[in-house]
Order: structure tokens, then C-alpha cells, then sequence
């Protein structure tokens, strides 16, 4: 698994974007949606750091829409995402072969 995927906040901002309607987000919006599913408040220097981070590895493209940052997958985020989902898929009805 490559280092991207550790993060279990990465992960979880890879699947909101994956999810979105048009295959994009704002930043607050994607900030206030995983904010929600935590059921916490996040600091927004390590949010933001988190999608940097996505962004130098490839995964996340950012583009300004007047004030606003908007961000999506890129084709590499999205097949990472769809692979990490299909594995989890997989764990959960038992379907990974044993090490």
C-alpha cells in the first residue's frame, strides 16, 4: 500500500470526493462533511495539510473558482480510491485469501 493510504483521514477525504455529486468539492464543504462523519471539529492547518499532502502524492488536484479552492481526484486518486474501496469490499465479506 502506498504511503497515501495510511493516513485514514487521506483515505476518508479520497472517498468524500470520490462520492461527490459532480466528482468535486469545495474545500470548507469537504472540510464540513468530514467534520460530520467524525463528529469533531478538525483544525483547519491539519486539514488543509492533508489535502496538500494528497496533492504533492498525485491524488488530489486543486483549481480556484473565484474565492473558493475547489478539489477533485485525479485519475491516479480515483483508481487508488476504487481499488482501496474494492479491498475493503473484500475484507468485509470475507473474501481476502489469508497470508
Amino acid at each position: 500500500m502506498s504511503k497515501w493510504l495510511r493516513s485514514g483521514r487521506r483515505r476518508d477525504l479520497c472517498f468524500l470526493l470520490a462520492a461527490a455529486e459532480d466528482g468535486e468539492l469545495r474545500g470548507q464543504r469537504l472540510k464540513s462533511r468530514l467534520e460530520a462523519h467524525y463528529d469533531e471539529r478538525l483544525e483547519p492547518k491539519s486539514f488543509y495539510g492533508s489535502l496538500s499532502a494528497l496533492e504533492d502524492a498525485g491524488f488530489v488536484e486543486k483549481r480556484t473558482e473565484g474565492l473558493h479552492d475547489v478539489y477533485a481526484l485525479t485519475d491516479a486518486g480515483e483508481r487508488r480510491t476504487r481499488e482501496h474501496g474494492e479491498w475493503v469490499r473484500e475484507c468485509l465479506e470475507g473474501d481476502v485469501a489469508s497470508e
